[in-house]
């Protein structure tokens, strides 16, 4: 491909006071690549040309110039430049060859070469709330212009006043056209996108965007709602993140650790469960293996119940990101459960207090943002309840530990396959991005472990 993306997940320091959501840097390089795109795929000269050299009815025709042709277009080449606080600056170059009759009665052929130079306003919506671009200034310079007419004053004049007839009403109709093509692409942007069954998230655009001298930034309020319809707050306390350095001509996307936290939310249901019938480190679980590590129990089994833990998550799921490692926060609670016969339900053993900490291992996938997870530590556990007396609950944290590396974190994994959505326009490919986690620092937004490219 012609472009690149980085997708930054980013943290931010302890102290640092920022709004959460989601930043977009557009640069040169998926710009350059949407236009050419747009004018490839559009045929937009040819068609513009073939339209000219067809009789328009009720036209007005053009003094000593009959039975116009265009034909032999070149292949536009596309040059854009960033206008600050305006948009894109665009120049096709192209050429063409436009025959006909002259007023000298001969056949005429003009092969003209040609710049056609516009501004692009970038814009936002009022009615869609979706970024466009509108075109303003459409000129046509004349680069080079070769004839088989007779070089003289009249015959110059002619030339120069047919071409200045013909091209702009040409020409600058496939620059709004083009543009109509790229803004197709943006449509997309602030649907609401599922995840899961479980709610919705929604791009909506903090303000118009903004273009500097090296790219479009486009900065968003992302909505994340339950199915139910209930809003999920995103956590709001000043200004707005920064992106990390990097080079004027690559695109990056940022996506901050409070958004990413408010979208888990919406799956804080689908993560509590009840586990059973596992083996940890070729132990059935068993009140017999539980035995192992509080003796209490024994007393109370002689003979080995199959054991039951049920997990509760009791606060939403909470991302935390310093440079190059990112952890999930899980607050909840595992109570375990010996299985009780004739159909009655088990008996509550104990139930802990815990605090699980998760990496996660970012990729992306079909343009959804992937979450697979590890065990990082179990950062805290503490007893809450017991019907089988005190006990150190420090001894179970190796048991735990490995029950919930074998039980538990395929099934947060099989939660997380789900996917996050990542924004919807210009067709972009986030397949191709490179990711990074970085951590933005308070007064210049700086950022660690960036990765350029």
């Amino acid at each position: 491909m012609q472009w690149s993306l980085c997708l930054v997940l980013c943290g931010l320091l302890a102290g640092t006071q920022a709004d959460p959501g989601a930043l977009l840097r557009l640069g040169m390089d998926i710009m350059n690549h949407e236009v050419q795109t747009a004018m490839e795929e559009s045929h937009i000269l040819e068609k513009m040309a073939a339209e000219a050299s067809n009789p328009q009815t009720g036209g007005k025709a053009i003094k000593g110039l009959s039975n116009m042709k265009v034909k032999d277009v070149l292949e536009p080449v596309i040059t854009l430049n960033f206008v600050p606080g305006v948009g894109i600056f665009q120049c096709v170059s192209t050429g063409m060859t436009i025959t006909g009759k002259s007023f000298t009665g001969g056949n005429m052929e003009i092969n003209v070469v040609l710049n056609i130079t516009a501004t692009d306003r970038i814009l936002q919506d009022e009615e869609t709330g979706t970024p466009v671009f509108r075109s303003e200034g459409c000129e046509v310079i004349l680069v080079n212009v070769k004839t088989n007419l007779p070089n003289n004053k009249a015959i110059n004049k002619f030339v120069d006043s047919t071409l200045r007839k013909v091209l702009p009403g040409l020409m600058c109709p496939a620059i709004d056209a083009v543009l109509v093509y790229v803004n197709k692409k943006w449509t997309n942007l602030t649907d609401p996108m599922p995840v899961d069954r479980m709610g919705t998230v929604k791009y909506a655009l903090t303000s118009p965007p903004a273009t500097t001298a090296s790219h479009i930034q486009v900065d968003f309020s992302p909505v994340v709602q339950l199915q139910e319809g209930q809003l999920i707050p995103l956590a709001t306390n000043g200004s707005s993140p920064e992106f990390p350095e990097g080079s004027a001509k690559d695109s990056q996307l940022l996506l901050s650790d409070t958004f990413l936290t408010a979208e888990l939310a919406l799956l804080q249901k689908s993560l509590e469960v009840n586990l059973k019938d596992k083996r940890v480190r070729k132990l059935s679980q068993t009140t017999r293996t539980l035995a192992g590590f509080i003796p209490q129990v024994a007393k109370s089994y002689h003979k080995p119940k199959p054991l039951l833990i049920k997990v509760k998550i009791n606060k939403p799921p909470k991302v935390t990101m310093k440079a190059g490692k990112s952890l999930m926060h899980l607050h909840g609670s595992l109570e375990m459960f010996a299985a009780r016969r004739h159909g009655k339900h088990p008996k509550s053993l104990f139930r802990l207090e815990t605090h699980i900490g998760l990496e996660i291992h970012y990729s992306v996938h079909e343009n959804r943002l992937q979450m697979a997870t590890s065990l990082d530590s179990l950062l805290s556990l503490s007893r809450e309840s017991s019907s089988i007396g005190d006990f150190q609950e420090t001894a179970l944290t190796g048991f735990i530990t490995d029950y919930l590396q074998k039980a538990y974190i395929p099934v947060v994994n099989d939660v997380l396959h789900v996917g996050l959505p990542l924004p919807d326009l210009l067709a972009i490919d986030y397949n191709l991005s490179e990711l990074d986690v970085v951590e933005v620092r308070e007064r210049l937004g700086e950022a660690t472990s960036m990765s350029t490219f």
